[in-house]
């Protein structure tokens, strides 16, 4: 099997994540009939959560933003523990993103942007994907965003 994502995040200087250990009872990710499907992954950084507190309040949108990429990359650590490398990926079929809102803040999708925008650039056309950007009151340990993502395999 050629390595294209592999190579390609390596080209763009990322490296991902060990798999984040769940903080309650379920599993990163499962793989069943060419799909994976994980968990909701929010943005720790080397064990420690990197981005807490509402969008819009404690952080700004760019904070949001940064954060949602984190936590697509600790999806994609999630997809290759199960699927053995993200050159199995056929295409990123949903990223559901949700975004820890402070009060009259509507900017949920261009804080979920960060991690459909790193898709694409990572997949390409394999990374146009549906998706939703949901706000919320609070997240587990007040993350400022989690993302979940469902991915065919090759």
């Amino acid at each position: 099997m050629v390595k294209i994502f592999e190579v390609k995040l390596k080209e763009m200087g990322i490296s991902l994540p060990p798999v984040a250990k769940p903080v309650a009872a379920y599993v990163p990710a499962v793989l069943t009939d060419r799909y994976v499907y994980t968990s909701g992954q929010i943005p720790f950084v080397e064990g420690e959560l990197k981005y807490k507190g509402r969008v819009g309040g404690d952080l700004t949108d760019k904070e949001g933003y940064e954060a949602a990429r984190i936590c697509v990359l600790n999806c994609l650590s999630a997809v290759k523990s199960v699927a053995g490398s993200l050159d199995s990926i056929e295409r990123i079929v949903k990223v559901t993103g949700f975004v820890n809102s402070a009060q009259g803040f509507y900017g949920q999708p261009g804080v979920i942007n960060g991690a459909s925008e790193l898709l694409g650039q990572i997949f390409g056309e394999a990374g146009r994907h549906a998706r939703s950007a949901v706000g919320v009151s609070e997240l587990p340990l007040n993350a400022a965003v989690e993302v979940e993502m469902i991915v065919k395999l090759k």
